[in-house]
């Protein structure tokens, strides 16, 4: 039985995501059906395929959406570590465009590091922005999915 039967799907917070065709190459090949969401400020002509949903430009729209539309054992790609905090509980497969997968495990520490540059930040220290994607990231994000789709291809409860 493929993903498309069990009817898992692949959400993607698009906004600032690099691996969108990515996503739509190993979808494709496990047939399951891929949502970009974004906000409406992030249009653009390229759409890879897959179904694409505008949402307002407010700073959480694409989050709240996608919170509100996925199940459990649905993927979600994002970088977002709250918003992973919150789709974890609910059961969701949340992967970063880098290719770290957020668990239980690992979601707390995440959490914790968000907060304390939050903090810096606030007390007026200067942090650095994420490194910048690299080929190895690339990799690193079709090794995981791949790992996870195929482990769980005929597997998902």
């Amino acid at each position: 039985m493929n993903y498309a039967e069990k009817n898992v799907g692949i959400y993607v917070d698009a906004d600032a995501c690099p691996v969108k065709q990515e996503v739509m190459e190993l979808a494709s090949k496990y047939n399951i059906d891929v949502t970009f969401v974004a906000s409406y400020n992030h249009t653009s002509d390229r759409t890879y395929g897959g179904k694409w949903v505008y949402v307002d430009t407010g700073k959480e729209e694409a989050d709240l959406y996608i919170v509100n539309h996925v199940k459990k054992n649905d993927i979600v790609i994002s970088q977002d570590i709250g918003l992973a905090g919150l789709l974890l509980r609910k059961g969701v497969i949340v992967i970063t465009p880098r290719g770290k997968q957020y668990t239980e495990a690992n979601i707390e520490t995440a959490l914790q590091f968000r907060y304390l540059s939050a903090m810096e930040r606030r007390s007026g220290k200067h942090t650095k922005g994420p490194k910048k994607f690299t080929a190895e990231d690339n990799v690193n994000f079709i090794t995981t999915i791949e790992k996870i789709l195929s482990k769980d291809a005929g597997d998902l409860k």
